[in-house]
């Protein structure tokens, strides 16, 4: 069973999951980077540029879903360096310092609640992330194009590619298709049709949607939206 709440770490997600029975599962991209906790040990989920999908993970999952871009100051790890990857935190970070976190986590009540209090704890020793980067996800996420958010965030093609890379793991193109799917499944699990949901998530039209859909999930709009 899957539930998720706010964070008390601004723009976060706390999630817990338990597989029923082991089996395939598949984890949407949508732009974040989550830390995870799974039988004592931590991971980091990088950006996906298409599902990921799981097998023979079963058992208790927690995790803290990073906004997009604010991750990578965090865990002091380009997002690019993640990109569609599952990584052992210890891979990222010194052994003594993954050892002595991972205790405090599996110390906790629950490993969400342990989880959200390292993010804390990091968050309130890190720099804040850089607001720039706020403004390029509200932009994509709204459907201005990508030239568009150049002009009005008066930085460069090459800038703005650059630090997307840094913060999201891909290019601005890649982050708007990515937001993009995002709003176009939101408005059809809530019973949208989906030629309406194509137009209104900026897609040139139901077939347009429904092949970005296959290509970035893997599966077509019917079969992912029946899916549970």
């Amino acid at each position: 069973m899957y539930a998720e709440r706010a964070s008390r770490l601004t723009g976060a997600v706390v999630w817990t999951n338990t597989p029923h029975a082991p089996g395939t599962g598949r984890v949407l991209p949508d732009g974040c980077m989550d830390l995870l906790w799974h039988d004592g040990r931590l991971l980091v989920a990088g950006p996906d540029t298409r599902a990921h999908v799981t097998a023979g993970t079963s058992g208790h999952w927690a995790g803290v879903r990073f906004h997009p871009g604010t991750a990578p100051a965090l865990l002091g790890v380009p997002a690019r360096e993640l990109r569609d990857r599952r990584a052992d935190l210890a891979d990222l970070w010194p052994a003594a310092r993954v050892r002595q976190l991972t205790a405090r986590v599996n110390a906790a009540p629950d490993p969400a609640t342990g989880l959200e209090e390292a993010a804390l704890s990091r968050a309130a020793d890190t720099e804040p992330p850089d607001p720039l980067l706020r403004r390029i996800v509200a932009a994509l996420d709204a459907g201005r194009p990508v030239a568009a958010t150049v002009d009005d965030l008066g930085v460069s093609a090459r800038q703005l590619h650059r630090r997307s890379l840094a913060a999201f793991g891909y290019g601005p193109k890649t982050l708007a298709r990515v937001l993009r799917l995002q709003r176009a499944l939101a408005l059809a699990r809530a019973g949208t049709p989906l030629a309406e949901t194509a137009d209104r998530s900026g897609y040139a039209d139901q077939a347009h949607l429904a092949r970005d859909v296959r290509e970035l999930t893997g599966l077509p709009p019917g079969e992912l939206l029946a899916g549970p």
